[in-house]
């Protein structure tokens, strides 16, 4: 049986997704968490690795599982074997033709710049701070040429497997409060 979760996770504690030989990968903490539910190692798979001190909030991962457990068992007992920075929001039995990687549609990135005179205790980890004034113009012309299709070659890794480096950048947005937030979401 395949199951997904949808993870999400504070990444200030941790070196990325991918498990690692010095520092601890989320993966790992996750596949110990699966594998105390199921009574058997499992390996998890996720749509996309994340590098060290990146959050998530939709995290999808798949696994499989031979244990019959219910969605909600999955759910709870994944939850009550993970730290109190990592959580499973969802479980959903999924076909063995899913791949959490191979299967997902788009992929959404979310950069936070927190403009005021003072730090944040609160965004310190969520947000670059900047205390000077922005240029919000010029920033609202430079964020509208990220729209559309793009070749990103000069991001790709030298034994990425993507068929193509072309991708659509989909949408970008401004959060105001009493102190601007911006926030940049690059669907890929």
């Amino acid at each position: 049986m395949r199951i997904a979760l949808g993870i999400e996770y504070d990444g200030t504690a941790y070196n990325g997704w991918q498990k690692q030989t010095s520092g601890i990968g989320i993966q790992s903490l996750v596949e110990e968490a699966i594998a105390a539910v199921a009574n058997h190692p499992v390996e998890a798979i996720c749509a996309g690795r994340t590098d060290a001190g990146v959050h998530a909030s939709g995290q999808v991962v798949h696994f499989d599982s031979a244990a019959s457990r219910s969605l909600r068992g999955w759910l709870l007992g994944v939850n009550s074997n993970l730290p109190a920075d990592i959580n499973a929001r969802w479980a959903s039995s999924v076909g063995d033709d899913f791949h959490a990687r191979y299967s997902a549609q788009s992929r959404s990135y979310r950069y936070l710049i927190l403009n005021r005179n003072v730090r944040s205790a609160l965004h310190r980890h969520r947000a670059w701070w900047l205390h000077r004034p922005l240029a919000i113009e010029r920033m609202r012309v430079a964020a509208k040429c990220l729209h559309g299709e793009h070749d990103f070659s000069a991001f790709r890794a030298a034994g990425c497997q993507s068929k193509s480096p072309v991708r659509p950048c989909l949408r970008t947005s401004r959060v105001w409060g009493a102190s601007p937030i911006f926030v940049y979401d690059v669907g890929l």
